[in-house]
């Protein structure tokens, strides 16, 4: 196999100038990085990034306020583009003679960017293939490897339907649920208005409450409220389970449920939750409100927790690519989410809302937030 060709050579001045036409390029001592398609995604927002246009990071990555985690250097070396000339007469860093900085692999210049944190020789699975029947295999290696992430598609499974099926854009889950949603909704409101549903009834026919057509927007707020607990739970306790090394199929199963998600956080086709598999879960969640609750009591809670499924898919899209104005709730709770893949992934379990981070003691720290100038 042939030496990669060395990497391109940038003057002081063309990185100024690309700078000037919109391009965000950073540089580590001499190492240049091109950022222009990540600062909309970055944690601490947009504007920090375009603030330390080419400058050099060195010191922001080291802190204070905070040191960036091994995962945000390994992921900024995808971004590696070539290296800055030195000055006349300048002393080349002993790190760079070598290519990358001490702890970081070197970077290929021909390889595609989309792939660059993946060395195919080196890494633990073969990316050529699907991955779902690999990762099994990876044993005790799996839960390391797996919070590494990286900036490239996955693909699944074998079979290009399956494939397609495991796979759908943001707005599929709101074109799908929503009518169901006002459907439901509808049938819940015109059931509650015969008058005729009691609370306790089968229990007790003399002290059964009646449950009043106006009450249903305090239960359909009940049910939004019982689903941000239920993605909680679900995101702490299921999809970020251990699995054990020795099992195959524990791992093969954290892997398609949430896996996948930490290893390619940004792959817009693995967002939201599919909504051929995601009508197995919800059909689950309705039949036991069925079996638990009066029938028209149970669809109006169930309908509203199904609103708060549409509106957690939702916001989970926008906070990895959305751009949330500074200072508004949506720019705290991307920087929240974010933080969570790349550093704190045993913490910050809440999507829509922190809320229930606070009671079960699982939030990030504030203190390890970049904060704004």
């Amino acid at each position: 196999m042939a030496p990669p060709p060395p990497p391109r050579s940038f003057s002081a001045a063309e990185v100024r100038a690309r700078c000037a036409q919109g391009a965000c390029l950073v540089r580590r001592r001499r190492r240049l990085y091109d950022l222009t398609a990540f600062v909309r995604l970055h944690p601490g927002g947009e504007r920090l990034l375009r603030e330390r246009a080419g400058t050099d990071v060195s010191a922001a990555l080291d802190g204070p306020p905070h040191r960036h985690s091994a995962n945000a250097r390994r992921w900024l070396e995808q971004y590696y583009v070539g290296e800055l000339e030195p000055a006349a007469g300048a002393q080349v860093p002993r790190e760079n003679r070598a290519g990358a900085p001490a702890g970081l692999p070197s970077t290929p210049a021909a390889m595609d960017p989309r792939c660059r944190t993946v060395d195919p020789d080196k890494d633990l699975v073969d990316w050529r293939q699907p991955l779902l029947w690999q990762v099994g295999y990876l044993g005790e290696k799996y839960d390391e490897w797996v919070h590494q992430p990286v900036d490239r598609p996955i693909r699944l499974f074998h079979s290009d339907f399956v494939e397609a099926l495991s796979k759908t854009a943001w707005y599929v889950v709101f074109l799908v649920w929503t009518p169901v949603v006002l459907y439901l909704s509808w049938v819940s409101y015109t059931s509650l208005a015969r008058g005729d549903t009691r609370l306790f009834s089968s229990f007790t026919t003399e002290y059964s409450i009646p449950v009043h057509k106006y009450y249903f927007p305090f239960i359909f707020l009940l049910g939004m409220c019982l689903w941000s607990l239920i993605e909680y739970l679900i995101h702490r306790f299921v999809f970020h389970m251990k699995p054990p090394a020795s099992n195959y199929y524990l791992i093969t199963l954290h892997f398609l449920l949430h896996g996948q998600h930490h290893k390619s956080p940004f792959d817009s086709s693995r967002l939201v939750f599919p909504p051929v598999p995601a009508s197995l879960v919800i059909g689950f969640f309705y039949g036991l409100l069925r079996l638990l609750l009066p029938e028209v009591l149970g669809l109006s809670l169930f309908v509203g927790g199904l609103c708060g499924y549409v509106v957690y898919d939702m916001m989970h899209y926008y906070l990895h690519y959305g751009s949330p104005k500074e200072g508004t709730y949506l720019y705290g709770l991307k920087a929240y989410h974010v933080k969570h893949h790349f550093e704190h992934q045993k913490a910050g379990f809440g999507i829509s809302t922190r809320f229930w981070d606070y009671p079960f003691r699982t939030l990030i720290p504030e203190e390890t937030f970049e904060k704004e100038d």
